[in-house]
């Protein structure tokens, strides 16, 4: 299992009414695109969310969250909370909700064509 069913679930359920939601597996895992932007996913056991910029150093402080980031790649406003961070229904609809209110301002990435 490359990534949690159950927690995929669980944003399947929570995301169903909204029109315009895409699941496309990448990095190893499942995202959700809303509007044809990245806007939560899983990752193993994680949640992954795309939040405002502004606030990721502040939610970094939180329980059971890290950054996406590595060294080679700057992903600031990606976040990953595990299980700790998502054990009430309240938690785990927080994350979502942040995610999906940055969504509105979010820029869809832009596709990088190869040269061949």
């Amino acid at each position: 299992m490359a990534y949690s069913e159950s927690l995929a679930d669980r944003v399947r359920e929570y995301l169903a009414d909204l029109p315009f939601l895409e699941e496309k597996e990448m990095f190893g895992g499942l995202v959700f695109m809303y509007n044809e932007k990245m806007c939560v996913g899983i990752i193993k056991d994680g949640l992954m969310c795309r939040i405002d910029p502004e606030l990721f150093e502040e939610m970094l402080e939180k329980q059971g969250v890290t950054s996406l980031a590595t060294p080679a790649n700057s992903m600031k406003g990606f976040v990953v909370v595990d299980e700790t961070g998502l054990r009430s229904r309240k938690e785990f609809e927080y994350w979502i909700d942040l995610a999906l209110a940055f969504n509105e301002r979010a820029k869809k990435t832009v596709k990088k064509t190869r040269k061949q």
